[in-house]
């Protein structure tokens, strides 16, 4: 029986980390849960991958084989699909744009007609995506570019180009004791719980909780969401603060929330991406679209 390639995915996972509960953590999945595809890998194989016991886990020789085997079947595989997926928009004349949420209406309408200019005869297809997929399906294969908040999981594996750096905010309900104040500090924020986004964000969702500016303070999680829309929602509710970029405090401004600026915080950081596998000269002109519109805007950044 052929192995399929997710059982194929677990397996690398657990023999690159040679621990099944990290593997687990990394696949998002439970440990029993692992435990058992990787035994139901080895009973199609009808070969023993893996040693294992309660003090370590050790590849068996066949494992040893089978770990730089699979890795190019899945590599493969994932560039198989990215050569199909940009074939079909070829076809179709489609460029596929991710986002993660909204950047303006007007700075998004501006680069679309701009990519008209350099593009004729291509239409765009926008897609947003959950917080769970921070590079807005560029590393699924999903979209050819994306608009991005910096940092984000696996960026070695992208092409980035920054449009714009802006201060962070922070949202807090409109009864919120801190909408008090004008201006506030990370050190205002460190015991308040924080949205969060889903785990699978990785340094992205760390960003979004100021992980590294927290001077050993831990961080206290409040209810996690999945978008911009939920996390408004959530921070309307009072179930919990969270850190925003600018440009979101003029997007998303609702009844019942506040926005303050916060004084001693990186900036937000808005790139163009695709993936450095990719050779399309549409996304070519895409990115130039975006650089002709923003470059004012990084002018001003710099000057700054």
């Amino acid at each position: 029986m052929d192995a399929d390639l997710r059982l194929l995915r677990y397996f690398v996972a657990v023999a690159q980390e040679l621990n099944f509960t990290r593997a687990a953590e990394q696949l998002y999945i439970s440990q029993p849960a692992l435990s058992k595809q990787i035994r139901q890998l080895e009973r199609e194989l009808g070969i023993e991958l893996l040693r294992r016991n309660s003090r370590e886990v050790k590849l068996t020789a066949a494992g040893e084989t089978l770990l730089p085997l699979a890795q190019g079947l899945i590599e493969d595989w994932q560039f198989t699909l990215l050569t199909l997926r940009e074939a079909a928009a070829r076809e179709t004349q489609t460029l596929r744009v991710g986002f993660i949420c909204r950047i303006g209406s007007e700075l998004t309408k501006s680069i679309l007609s701009r990519f008209q200019e350099l593009q004729p005869g291509w239409r765009v297809a926008i897609r947003f995506f959950e917080f769970s997929d921070p590079t807005a399906g560029l590393l699924s294969g999903n979209t050819d570019v994306a608009l991005l908040r910096l940092p984000v999981p696996k960026q070695e594996k992208l092409f980035t180009e920054i449009l714009l750096v802006e201060p962070r905010w922070v949202a807090l309900s409109s009864d919120h004791p801190l909408a008090q104040e004008e201006v506030l500090q990370i050190a205002d924020l460190v015991n308040e719980p924080f949205i969060t986004v889903p785990t699978e964000a990785g340094i992205w969702r760390d960003h979004w909780l100021a992980k590294n500016e927290r001077d050993g303070h831990p961080i206290v999680y409040g209810t996690e969401v999945n978008n911009t829309n939920e996390a408004m929602e959530a921070v309307i509710n009072g179930q919990g603060i969270a850190l925003v970029s600018e440009t979101t405090t003029q997007i998303y401004a609702l009844s019942g929330q506040t926005f303050r600026p916060v004084r001693d915080i990186t900036p937000s950081v808005l790139a163009v991406a695709w993936r450095r596998d990719s050779a399309n000269s549409v996304v070519d002109n895409f990115v130039q679209a975006c650089l002709d519109v923003c470059q004012p805007s990084r002018d001003f950044q710099i000057q700054k």
